[in-house]
């Protein structure tokens, strides 16, 4: 589906898993410097939109992810959780935005994701009182981020839709039992406040009223700043969460069995997995950016892969990478022709074990 704010003046339509939504407005800069302020919408309306109704919803959910949702301490209305499908073998395969609001549990997941992530949920059913439904027809998505969540943003018509639904990011705070694999205070994504907003597709234009829009790009420079994983950029499909973070939000250690969780909690005993996400300063002095999925190299050994690619306003060109977990934290790495200094995301192992944290390194370029 191609949204209708692809009318907007200036608005360039987006590639890849982002096509169907602007890249921009004509202002890239300009429009994430709006963005970062909260006076900024995003149109995600590429988003898709799941449903899950009947009494035994969230006990069922609770079962088959990664999240605790149920059980001794209950997702309650309105409070937002990030939570994950694994494979058997403990591989991320959905990522879902997860909002209930007291009669229905609304997801919202990553672009053509939900046909199979209703296909699967329909197949685990059994004799529970449960309905999945794909509404991605019916509802759009929009994202913005606010310096204070719950701020309004200048324009947004929520009179035009009576009933927004709304997620609050949980990134990158410690959501429950779990860990993190990357710095607990002074994590860049601090000042990541970042919202969903489910509203009626037929209303998308009428909701969106006069408040400026920002594209793609202003929203993933945001994203990378943050470090913040992204469902098939940092993911692919042997990706296990504690490569990319995503314990921290997404994971509860102690929640009780679900698909995947032998992997989860051996990996987290051990404290071993076979590769680590990493933050990139890339110098600038060139006139473009590494493709998405360049290949990473020390000397002339390829040690990982480019997931995520954005220019910041403030720190310039920036990327997310995933890389081999022996490579040196202080090494300077490349990417083709341009060189990238690594901020160490993942944490030592050894402290991460321990119940520590370590200190994270920033490299710079000379």
């Amino acid at each position: 589906m191609t949204s209708p704010l692809l009318h907007r003046p200036g608005a360039v339509e987006g590639e890849g898993a982002d096509a169907g939504v602007a890249a921009h407005y004509g202002d890239p800069m300009r429009e994430q410097r709006t963005l970062g302020a909260g006076a900024a919408l995003v149109d995600l309306s590429h988003r898709g939109v799941v449903t899950v109704t009947g009494p035994d919803r969230l006990s069922w959910l609770h079962s088959m992810t990664t999240q605790s949702l149920a059980g001794a301490a209950p997702l309650a209305p309105g409070v937002s959780a990030e939570t994950l499908v694994l494979s058997p073998r403990g591989h991320v395969e959905h990522a879902l935005h997860l909002v209930d609001d007291g009669a229905t549990t609304w997801l919202t997941v990553e672009h053509g994701t939900a046909p199979a992530l209703v296909a699967w949920l329909d197949s685990m059913r059994f004799m529970l009182r449960v309905e999945v439904t794909d509404r991605s027809e019916e509802y759009a998505v929009l994202g913005r981020h606010t310096s204070s969540v719950g701020l309004p943003t200048p324009g947004f018509d929520q009179e035009a839709t009576a009933n927004v639904i709304v997620w609050d990011d949980p990134w990158p705070g410690l959501v429950g039992d779990t860990a993190a694999y990357g710095p607990v205070d002074g994590h860049p994504g601090e000042l990541w406040h970042w919202q969903e907003l489910i509203v009626p597709r037929a209303l998308l234009t009428e909701a969106v009223g006069e408040a400026p829009l920002a594209g793609m790009w202003a929203a993933e420079a945001m994203r990378v700043a943050a470090w913040r994983p992204r469902l098939g950029f940092e993911t692919d499909h042997r990706t296990i969460v504690h490569e990319v973070d995503w314990l921290r939000t997404a994971v509860h250690l102690h929640k009780g069995c679900y698909r995947g969780q032998e992997t989860v909690a051996r990996v987290h005993n051990l404290g071993r997995p076979p590769r680590r996400i990493v933050f990139l300063h890339l110098d600038g002095s060139g006139h473009e950016l590494p493709a998405r999925g360049a290949e990473v190299t020390l000397g002339d050994r390829v040690v990982g892969r480019v997931t995520s690619v954005a220019l910041h306003y403030l720190d310039g060109p920036i990327a997310l990478a995933v890389v081999k977990r022996s490579t040196p934290v202080d090494a300077v790495l490349t990417i083709g022709d341009v060189s990238a200094a690594q901020t160490q995301i993942a944490v030592s192992y050894t402290h991460l074990r321990a119940h520590e944290t370590d200190s994270y390194l920033v490299c710079r370029l000379l």
